[in-house]
C-alpha cells in the first residue's frame, strides 16, 4: 500500500492494531518512513504510528 502519496493529507483508514483488532482511524499523515507511518489522530488527538503491512484499507477525506 503506498501511504507515502498521502502525507500531509488527511485519511480515514482501516487497519490492525497492535491486538489484530480491526480500527478505522482519521489521521493527517506526517511522514512514511519504509514500513512506518507517523500521523496525527484527528479523533484522540495526537501523535500516532501505524506499520503499513497493518493498514487494510485507505480513503482520502474531504474537507469542506
Amino acid at each position: 500500500m503506498d501511504v507515502g502519496k498521502y502525507v500531509g493529507r488527511t485519511i480515514e483508514m482501516i487497519y490492525l492494531d497492535r491486538h489484530n483488532r480491526f480500527s478505522k482511524r482519521k489521521v493527517k499523515v506526517k511522514s512514511v518512513d519504509g514500513q512506518i507511518v507517523r500521523a496525527y489522530c484527528l479523533e484522540q488527538r495526537g501523535p500516532r504510528v501505524f506499520r503499513v503491512e497493518n493498514i487494510l484499507a485507505v480513503q482520502p477525506v474531504k474537507i469542506a
